[in-house]
């Protein structure tokens, strides 16, 4: 089984939206499990204080190594095997690679800082992935670590039922994926492309793969550039 283990000193936002569709039914149906471990629990004085001012000034608070640390070596405790994330806006840029490479794996326990951020002693301690979703900055890592253990569930064998259809998903070929229609066949004045409706099987792969090359190109010359080394 799957395991993700999050520490947090707001554990009562999990499962939060990990415990509804397609991640919460493969939680009911033991495919994977959650536990959400309270930061807090590891204080040891009578406020449960997991944060102090920096050394050296400056705003905010800074989580506590000492607290922080006794956290993580509970969370490791039966869990030798799996590797600990931190999420925090300086990690590398979680990639569809990286999540594969996690879903394939025992699963993982994610750190999910708060205020200024995490001592710096506590990943040279205990080393791990720092994972960031984006350039921009959230009130903690408790929404990155919902976000990072959905897309690995959802890869999960037995989670979604056509699993041929996650071959063709964005970034899964290097590509954006391509757009999707459905009934009504007209609305608003738009219609479905013609191709979709030829029942020509062939013509329709080249047309998706047509568009999803120039969604990319359009969307993500980044992605674009990669994508054409790669086919050179």
């Amino acid at each position: 089984m799957w395991r993700a283990r999050v520490l947090t000193i707001f554990p009562d936002m999990f499962p939060g939206p990990l415990g509804v569709s397609l991640t919460g039914q493969a939680l009911t149906r033991g495919l994977w499990s959650l536990d959400a471990v309270d930061i807090r629990s590891f204080a040891e004085d009578k406020h449960a204080s997991v944060d102090d001012v920096p050394f050296g000034g400056g705003p905010g608070m800074v989580m506590r190594a000492d607290v922080l640390g006794r956290a993580i070596e509970a969370a490791r405790e039966g869990a030798e095997d799996l590797p600990l994330v931190y999420l925090t806006p300086r990690g590398k840029p979680l990639t569809q690679e990286r999540v594969r490479d996690l879903a394939e794996g025992p699963g993982l326990i994610a750190v999910a800082g708060r205020f200024e951020g995490i001592d710096a002693r506590v990943m040279e301690a205990y080393p791990g992935n720092e994972v960031s979703l984006g350039d921009f900055v959230l009130s903690g890592g408790e929404l990155p670590a919902m976000t990072l253990i959905d897309a690995c569930v959802r890869l999960l064998p037995g989670v979604i039922g056509a699993e041929e259809s996650l071959q063709e998903e964005s970034f899964e070929s290097g590509l954006l994926e391509y757009p999707h229609y459905t009934r009504p066949r007209q609305w608003h004045g738009l219609d479905v492309p013609e191709v979709l409706l030829s029942g020509h099987h062939e013509n329709v792969r080249a047309w998706r793969h047509a568009q999803a090359e120039e969604i990319t190109r359009e969307r993500r010359p980044d992605l674009w550039e990669r994508y054409e080394r790669g086919n050179i």
